[in-house]
């Protein structure tokens, strides 16, 4: 008996291969292990996409909200480790993370953070934990304050002139880190199979001689 038509063929299941380093690639750069998987425009599209997010959103916050700082002797309620105190303190650090070699520059900083000094000596103050606060004119200068005559903007400075652009900022770029976790995960599992169908039967031609009119 022939098959309805447009049926699905019957087909062997398909073992699943998984690519981590492709995926392991994407994290480096978002796109990247479909690049290298042959998917180039799909991966271009995922560069453009997850970058124009995260920069744009790190250019709304005045390049100061994408960091992870050193906080856990201000605030430790839970009697953290330094590291998973100051996550606690900062999570959205948690899914800048996951944008790559992007996000690498801050756990530079957070690494090599020197209080005395304003800037780092080779990344300057990109990713660099910023002042909270400007110290006041009379009175000694704060951990986190920076100094009375400091010629840049402090985070509360940049949170009360730019109204909820700080939130906004911070927010595009985390946005980037958790799409670049679904992209880590397209590169994993590799390019989707289609399902084959069989093609439609060719109409029988009567033959001649039977039927009840023959």
């Amino acid at each position: 008996m022939p098959q309805p038509t447009g049926a699905v063929k019957a087909q062997p299941p398909v073992v699943q291969e998984y690519q981590p380093w492709a995926a392991f690639l994407s994290y480096l750069v978002p796109g990247l292990g479909q690049i290298y998987q042959g998917r180039v425009a799909k991966g271009i599209l995922f560069l453009v996409c997850v970058y124009g997010l995260f920069f744009y959103g790190m250019a709304l916050g005045s390049w100061k909200n994408v960091y992870l700082g050193d906080t856990m002797e201000r605030n430790n309620p839970l009697d953290l480790p330094r590291l998973l105190a100051n996550l606690y303190n900062r999570p959205q650090f948690l899914g800048q993370f996951w944008v790559g070699i992007a996000a690498w520059p801050a756990i530079l900083q957070y690494n090599r953070f020197d209080k005395n000094a304003e800037a780092d000596p080779v990344l300057g103050t990109f990713e660099r934990q910023p002042y909270e606060s400007r110290a006041p004119a009379a009175g000694p200068q704060g951990l986190y304050e920076a100094p009375n005559d400091w010629p840049g903007k402090t985070v509360n400075e940049l949170q009360i002139e730019g109204d909820k652009t700080w939130d906004l900022a911070w927010v595009y770029t985390v946005i980037a880190g958790v799409l670049n976790v679904l992209i880590i995960y397209d590169a994993l599992a590799g390019p989707a199979f289609g399902v084959e169908r069989e093609p439609k039967p060719a109409p029988q031609e009567e033959k001649k001689g039977t039927g009840p009119l023959a």
